[in-house]
């Protein structure tokens, strides 16, 4: 049994369950984990509603080692993160002196206003997570680490939390394409995945202007091994008489 480290991704936002923000923080954070190691399991979506976020937030860092959480740690009155957070561990929240000290530099004379001094208001016990893209902190309470939802800005949290974490081996993957149907090569890429069942062997059909195929990849943290599945698929998809194509990983 593996004992690398684990994590989830709470995402926080009336905006992405709308349909009016696309989530691309998802992606980047997996891979960012992936390199270090560390399996992604659940990813959550909730709304901009405290309880909401209490309820999910406790739920995912009992289970896993990590929790990311991005979105609602902005200045307006539904940016609710760190009040659920608070909650969550069952502490107070307060203005962070050396939070309203950067805030304060970065505007001029009269426009630090109420509504802006709310993103120093940081859970108590609480660490800072350093944001070079626009000064406002994230946060560091427990295993959880609340991140902004705006892209540039999680990228930049993102770096500065990655070097603190656990790592575990890393999972390593060979992808295999071929312009063959899914369902004719489904039944010989179950018996691989018999002959390897360390590995995880993921089926990925694909629809282009110049026909269609599939995706065969191999996954697992033995890299020999998961070169060896490929070299099967390979040697499979030759046997069903089309040529396949190994793409970069």
């Amino acid at each position: 049994m593996s004992d690398n480290p684990t994590a989830a991704v709470l995402i926080i936002g009336d905006e992405i369950l709308s349909g009016r923000t696309q989530d691309t923080n998802t992606s980047y954070i997996a891979r960012m984990l992936g390199s270090q190691g560390i399996d992604l399991k659940e990813v959550r979506i909730v709304g901009d509603k405290e309880a909401e976020v209490v309820a999910a937030l406790n739920a995912l860092r009992f289970r896993y080692t990590y929790v990311f959480t991005t979105g609602g740690i902005g200045p307006t009155h539904d940016d609710i993160t760190a009040d659920a957070v608070a909650k969550a561990f069952g502490v107070g929240i307060d203005y962070h002196p050396d939070v309203l000290a950067m805030l304060g530099a970065r505007y001029k004379p009269g426009e630090f206003n109420e509504m802006r001094k709310r993103m120093a208001r940081i859970p108590l016990g609480a660490e800072l997570v350093r944001n070079t893209a626009s000064v406002a902190p994230g946060i560091h309470i427990g295993n959880v680490y609340v991140m902004a939802g705006v892209p540039a800005i999680m990228r930049a949290m993102m770096e500065d939390i990655l070097p603190g974490l656990r790592r575990g081996q890393v999972v390593h993957s060979a992808t295999v394409e071929a312009c063959v149907a899914e369902g004719r090569v489904a039944e010989a890429l179950m018996k691989i995945q018999q002959d390897f069942a360390e590995l995880a062997l993921g089926s990925y059909p694909y629809y282009r202007e110049d026909g269609f195929g599939v995706q065969l990849v191999a996954r697992g943290r033995d890299a020999q091994k998961v070169e060896e599945a490929a070299q099967a698929i390979e040697k499979m998809l030759r046997a069903e008489g089309v040529h396949p194509i190994r793409l970069k990983s």
